[in-house]
């Protein structure tokens, strides 16, 4: 199986939950242009169809959004760039004040398999912390305490991440089309 990114973290993330399976996750190491999009169906579909004229074969790609709730789904589709230039601290400051902090992880996984595109989405709920807290992970891991949890996914294992995370469910959702599809082939 192809992983197409050029983002090493989201590599080894996918590397440690591929460990479990008997699959083999192989990188291809590639910076696709990316949409901007206030939808993350349109920026997946767009960088599966770049991608699928350079790399005619079975590959994935994932695009990942961070939903605040009381910022209005922000920065949503435009996570990386907003971690990019305000950070966790950014973050945090634009919630100074706010006692609504429930937020969201939504991955969308585009799957190419040599003919069609198809999409299989991971969400994970949670809220926003009042402190960068814990060294794991990366992006708005510091800041994102999940559902049920009282620690952020920076301060969780790479393990305990990946066994609740959004790229996790989406990409259960993608090996079990695979499964599926092959045992109809036998």
């Amino acid at each position: 199986m192809i992983l197409v990114t050029h983002n090493q973290h989201k590599f080894l993330e996918y590397e440690e939950i591929f460990l479990r399976s008997k699959i083999e996750l192989e990188w291809y190491n590639y910076e696709y242009p990316e949409l901007q999009s206030d939808n993350l169906k349109e920026i997946v579909e767009f960088s599966l169809k770049h991608v699928s004229r350079i790399l005619n074969r079975p590959f994935f790609l994932e695009d990942t959004g961070l939903f605040i709730d009381s910022l209005g789904g922000f920065p949503g589709p435009y996570s990386s760039y907003v971690q990019e230039k305000i950070g966790n601290m950014g973050i945090l400051r634009l919630l100074e004040g706010i006692s609504n902090r429930n937020a969201r992880f939504i991955s969308l996984i585009g799957y190419f398999d040599g003919k069609n595109f198809y999409y299989f989405d991971g969400t994970l709920e949670g809220s926003i912390s009042y402190s960068i807290r814990g060294k794991n992970g990366f992006g708005y891991d510091p800041i994102f305490i999940p559902e049920k949890y009282d620690k952020t996914l920076a301060e969780m294992s790479i393990q305990e991440k990946n066994s609740i995370s959004h790229r996790r469910r989406a990409l259960d959702k993608l090996l079990g089309y695979i499964k599926n599809s092959m045992e109809s082939i036998k």
